[in-house]
């Protein structure tokens, strides 16, 4: 069996070149709209928290990539993601056509409000 992955890094490693390249993109617009926010793994996929608490994920399946949003930021913009696969809080796209590095950050924007808005709470 696989060793669990540790860190983002170490769980890219193991990807095929367009997840790699798609899940990189991906990280980096986050990084973006989040510079706050903190690398993890968490459920097993790459993460980021903001203040302790989950802010999103992504991670590669079989056959395709997520981006864990949440469902909040997914209705605020769903008008912007029609095309994709979606369910409740996670959007699914093909690595080769990836997720626009723009609409990642008006997604993770989204979830950062709402954690700064229970801050305290």
């Amino acid at each position: 069996m696989a060793k669990k992955p540790h860190t983002i890094d170490e769980y890219l490693d193991r990807l095929n070149d367009d997840e790699r390249n798609a899940l990189e993109k991906l990280r980096e617009a986050i990084r973006a709209a989040a510079p706050e926010g903190e690398e993890c793994i968490s459920y097993g996929v790459p993460s980021f928290r903001l203040g302790g608490k989950f802010l999103v994920g992504f991670g590669a399946g079989a056959r395709h990539c997520s981006f864990y949003s949440g469902a909040t930021a997914i209705e605020v913009h769903g008008a912007d993601l029609a095309g994709y696969d979606m369910s409740n809080g996670t959007i699914r796209f093909q690595p080769a056509a990836g997720l626009p590095a723009k609409l990642v950050r008006k997604l993770v924007k989204v979830r950062v409000a709402k954690a700064l808005a229970t801050v305290g709470k």
